[in-house]
């Protein structure tokens, strides 16, 4: 499951994905129109702005925008960077690995062999689903992982 701040890092750079390239858009119509609470929205986006995928800029025509292309950003990225790795096992996890402490033998563990289908599925989809991707929902397949 997705942190409540993951979902709101994705709605608001859905919602950044919708500005036209240059453009920016002012936190508190990102809140309004996201349902975001603001405070939390600002942290998000202070954190998302230190990754470099959104920059800001001061001023009355101020505000927060793409760094990249919409296209360039996945949701795996994003999920990975609010929420840490993408992984239901911690002897699955690409970047924070560490033996399961109940587990004897890893490569002959039913229940890791079957999350491990599971996660390189789950990973398959998120990085190659980008922003964009996702302001077009009828044009993503989603292909079963053999």
């Amino acid at each position: 499951m997705i942190s409540q701040k993951a979902k709101y890092a994705l709605r608001a750079l859905v919602a950044l994905a919708r500005t036209a390239p240059g453009e920016t858009r002012m936190i508190g119509e990102i809140s309004r129109d996201q349902a975001i609470p603001k405070k939390f929205l600002e942290q998000i986006l202070l954190e998302l702005k230190r990754a470099g995928i959104v920059t800001s800029r001061r001023g009355r025509m101020g505000g927060y925008g793409l760094v990249r292309a919409p296209s360039e950003i996945t949701y795996g990225e994003v999920l990975r960077l609010i929420d840490g790795p993408i992984a239901p096992l911690p002897c699955l996890s690409k970047i924070a690995y560490r033996k399961c402490v109940d587990c004897q033998d890893e490569a002959s563990c039913e229940i890791r062999h079957v999350f491990e289908r599971v996660t390189l599925a789950t990973r398959a989809v998120l990085d190659r689903t980008s922003l964009a991707d996702s302001l077009n929902l009828a044009d993503i397949e989603i292909d079963a992982v053999a």
